[in-house]
């Protein structure tokens, strides 16, 4: 399979967003996508295999955290790849760019959330320098307000 480069650029419209909706687990709702481009700390980058190219073919995005006696962190809340690109250094990229903005936005660390049995996103995850640092636990509190309502 050949590997070709990859352009990384950083969302900055709607339209951008919606054209990655293929990428996504539901729907772009439209104002969902403007307030996550216009909240502070809120970032998406979108992979292209060509610079000309209209559809992405990955993303990833961070949303940064600030406690007052830890500082920054920045949290990365989702990463895709389409499955047609996939095992090509894709995610690799697109974890490695969003590292690097943490790094310049000051963040002391980075961190995610993978189920332990998700060995893909684990590697990609490893192969970009992060490391397990163990167990953790996931509570949920649900709202009726995000993706589940995304139908209607």
């Amino acid at each position: 399979m050949e590997v070709r480069p990859v352009e990384i650029r950083r969302a900055m419209t709607v339209a951008e967003v919606a054209a990655s909706e293929h990428l996504f687990d539901h729907p772009v709702r439209t104002e969902w996508a403007e307030r996550f481009l216009r909240s502070a700390g809120h970032h998406l980058y979108l992979a292209y295999e060509a610079a000309d190219a209209a559809a992405p073919v990955g993303f990833v995005s961070g949303v940064e955290t600030v406690h007052p006696d830890k500082g920054a962190e920045m949290l990365l809340y989702e990463l895709g790849v389409a499955e047609s690109h996939r095992r090509r250094g894709i995610g690799r990229a697109l974890v490695r760019r969003l590292a690097d903005l943490s790094r310049e936005r000051g963040c002391y660390g980075m961190w995610v959330l993978v189920d332990t049995d998700n060995d893909v996103a684990l590697a990609t995850y490893r192969s970009a320098g992060g490391q397990d640092d163990g167990v953790c636990a996931v509570v949920n509190w649900g709202f009726g307000q995000g993706c589940e309502n995304s139908s209607q």
